[in-house]
């Protein structure tokens, strides 16, 4: 449950993302949603041990009541012998029969207030049974769903994978991790240097993965931009590398949405510059590795989150 809760929460944060400020915002949310769920792990087994510590609790009640019941059997002989005894001491004194007037009635009251007691834990077992009951179908609920979100991730992952064939091992991968599915492109299968424009092979590539997207609307989609660090030097309206990667993410993203089938409202475009390198920029090799798209899927979570704040 646990690695399913990770999977799943992290992919909701990613469905708002809309800067790095909010992505960081959202990451940190993920590392208090993971310790959420295993607190509440913890809380489900402590509740489980509650519960059958209140049965054997409502085990003792009932015997409790059993012995209750003997004793006012006891009490009412008890009873019938003061009343013979009150028509006794009406005669010989009417302090005497002051006295057992008294104790009866204080033996009736002490009666009382055992069935009020015992009334009283009956509905406090009730009310803890209802209370954990509905915690545990909250529970099983979310299981079912973070189950139902990783298959989903797994057939997304296969049918990328399936679809880009072609493509990897000419600078595009597909990686399934942390709940979420990513699509990698290095810039030498989209773009010319300094260039935002896509090229043919890959707009190719590109049409290929907008018609598995399209199949699946419940995934949240973020366009990364990505670049080493060289200075950009190249059309003067870009400021720097961090303007050309957040440019180049909404060029993804604006030829995606040529697949009509895409809603607009998945996508999210962001530009993250060089600030996020997958090797080191010292060489050619890393540096072309670090110029790259990345197409970031992620499950919709409002209902595990509906849930999580419910329980």
């Amino acid at each position: 449950m646990k690695n399913y809760f990770t999977l799943f929460v992290i992919g909701l944060l990613f469905s708002s993302c809309v800067s790095s400020k909010i992505f960081n915002e959202i990451e940190s949310r993920y590392a208090k949603l993971k310790l959420d769920h295993t607190t509440l792990e913890k809380e489900n087994a402590q509740l489980i041990i509650n519960y059958d510590s209140l049965r054997y609790h409502l085990g003792t009640l009932e015997n409790e009541n059993k012995q209750l019941g003997q004793s006012l059997a006891t009490t009412s002989n008890t009873l019938a012998n003061l009343q013979e005894a009150y028509t006794a001491l009406e005669q010989n004194s009417s302090t005497a029969l002051q006295e057992s007037i008294e104790k009866n009635n204080g033996l009736l009251e002490q009666i009382q207030i055992k069935e009020s007691e015992l009334l009283a834990d009956r509905n406090r077992l009730d009310s803890l049974k209802k209370e954990l009951g509905d915690r545990i179908v909250r529970v099983e609920e979310l299981e079912g769903l973070i189950a139902e979100k990783e298959q989903l991730m797994n057939a997304l992952k296969n049918s990328l994978s399936e679809a880009l064939l072609s493509f990897e091992g000419n600078g595009l991968s597909v990686v399934q991790k942390n709940g979420k599915v990513y699509v990698s492109m290095e810039n030498k299968l989209l773009f010319q240097s300094g260039s935002w424009k896509v090229g043919p092979t890959g707009k190719d590539a590109l049409k290929q993965l907008s018609a598995v997207l399209a199949a699946n609307p419940e995934i949240a989609i973020t366009i990364e931009g990505h670049t080493d660090t060289d200075p950009y030097v190249g059309n003067a309206s870009l400021s720097g590398n961090w303007d050309l990667s957040a440019k180049r993410a909404t060029e993804i993203v604006k030829i995606l949405l040529k697949n009509k089938a895409i809603q607009p409202e998945n996508l999210t475009a962001a530009g993250r510059g060089e600030y996020l390198p997958v090797a080191s920029n010292k060489n050619t090799s890393g540096r072309a590795k670090n110029r790259r798209i990345e197409v970031i899927l992620s499950p919709k979570l409002d209902k595990i989150s509906d849930l999580l704040e419910a329980l």
